[in-house]
């Protein structure tokens, strides 16, 4: 079971070593990505939540 276990680590640190691992660059130009588009998909629920309510409140009174 530890013979199993060294195989298994060996391998994970040669399969890391194949990982194309992205630049500084990169990781922080993906992450203002991510920033914006979250931001863009909260304002458009948060204006359907408005809207909604509002049309509840009139259907309902």
């Amino acid at each position: 079971m530890i013979a199993k276990a060294k195989d298994f680590i060996t391998e994970v640190k040669a399969e890391l070593g194949k990982v194309t691992w992205p630049t500084r660059k990169e990781t922080i130009s993906t992450t203002w990505v991510v920033v914006a588009i979250v931001v863009i998909i909260s304002i458009y629920l948060g204006a359907c939540d408005v809207i909604l309510a509002k049309l509840m409140r009139l259907i309902l009174g």
